[in-house]
């Protein structure tokens, strides 16, 4: 059976690359207002009923949302088995703080109004805050590494060798201001969602601090495109690229240059688009803010981050992984992923099973459709948290 003969090796590999894009945005624009919302928790909500409004607002749908960050794994590891690998040891620390915050969410959801004790629930609220606030940078963090390169390389029988020393060392200056892009941008879009199933005052606060959230997603934004132009190399080949033949990243060149990374934009100007979007979503997003139109500012939100994570991918294609200390052994689409069968295989199941996850979650946004009122959390009526 030689079915996947149907889409070449190259084609596939495009296709996994946009899939895994797919992913990331997927679980950025849903799991993505989860984390802005428990960021924002000790700032828009002041009294114990406006926080369980807030807490009632996603607590239905976050453990859906994170389908997305399951499945972007899932497909790193079947798809990118070498990124896989480099990324989940060489960014091992940073991977456990985002995974102790994201331990706190759940637990803080369930045992937060387990007793009617001000200093109890306190702490936890500020658990939640922990859960959205850490994770939404950290997540920026790492793109700003990948951005300058990671210190591994490969042997010559492709075993990996990461070479960096401590988390303090991911901490950098244009890594932190990654983060806090992405940090803005999702709090931007919580704020964008607490508008949309709130009303009162936790609304109106919610709409305050997304308005700057979305002025700050300019400005940082800017600012990280201005920088990674005069000061951060980009990674380029300086070897024949073979597309279509075995993964095995030491089979070609490569060296870094300064403005590399703006090489696509310029080569293929509907690129462009990209961050574009970015900039006109955040700023759609803040217009509509002001104005109080719902979902509208929550579709706005959701184009700013579509237009920012694409930049990225856009910027460094072919490169997925770049390596600081042996541009060699940088991995890329051409050469770090699975075979040809494999990837067939991955994308007959994801062309059967993503589309059930979108319906099934589509049904449930429509089901749960509506605000969460402080008179329906007084009364209990319907809401667990």
């Amino acid at each position: 059976m030689i079915l996947h003969t149907l889409i070449d090796y190259e084609t596939l590999r495009i296709i996994w690359w946009l899939l895994l894009g797919v992913l990331l945005i997927g679980f950025a624009v849903t799991d993505g207002f989860d984390l802005g919302t428990g960021a924002l928790l000790p700032f828009v909500a002041k009294t114990d009923t406006e926080r369980r409004v807030v807490i009632n607002s996603v607590g239905p749908v976050w453990e859906g949302n994170q389908v997305w960050l399951i499945l972007g794994g899932g497909a790193i590891f079947a798809a990118w088995p070498p990124l896989y690998a480099v990324s989940f040891s060489g960014f091992y620390l940073a991977m456990f703080a985002i995974l102790f915050a994201l331990i706190l969410r759940p637990v803080g959801f369930k045992y937060r109004s387990k007793r009617d004790s001000a200093t109890w629930r306190s702490a936890w609220d500020w658990a939640l805050f922990i859960g959205g606030f850490v994770p939404a940078l950290i997540f920026g963090v790492a793109v700003g590494n990948v951005l300058q390169g990671v210190p591994f390389r490969l042997g010559s029988d492709l075993r990996i060798f990461y070479e960096g020393t401590t988390l303090f060392e991911l901490l950098n200056p244009f890594a932190l201001l990654c983060g806090l892009v992405s940090l803005s941008m999702l709090l931007m879009h919580g704020a964008a969602w607490l508008m949309l199933k709130t009303e009162g005052p936790v609304a109106e606060r919610s709409r305050r601090y997304g308005s700057i959230a979305a002025l700050a997603t300019i400005v940082l934004f800017a600012l990280g495109g201005l920088w990674l132009w005069a000061g951060i190399d980009g990674y380029r080949f300086t070897s024949e690229v073979i597309t279509n033949g075995p993964s095995n990243p030491l089979a070609k060149s490569a060296e870094q240059a300064s403005g590399v990374w703006f090489a696509n934009y310029a080569a293929h100007p509907w690129t462009m688009a990209a961050p574009a979007l970015g900039f006109a979503g955040a700023a759609l997003a803040f217009l509509l803010m002001r104005a109080k139109r719902e979902v509208p500012t929550i579709l706005a939100s959701a184009l700013s981050i579509l237009g920012i994570i694409s930049t990225v991918g856009l910027a460094m294609f072919p490169f997925i992984l770049p390596s600081s200390i042996d541009p060699r052994s940088s991995l890329t689409v051409w050469d770090a992923s699975s075979s040809h069968l494999t990837l067939f295989i991955m994308l007959a199941v994801t062309l059967i099973f993503v589309p059930l996850i979108v319906a099934y979650t589509s049904w449930v946004y429509r089901v749960l459709w509506g605000k969460v009122d402080e008179k329906a959390i007084r009364d209990g009526q319907g809401h667990a948290y």
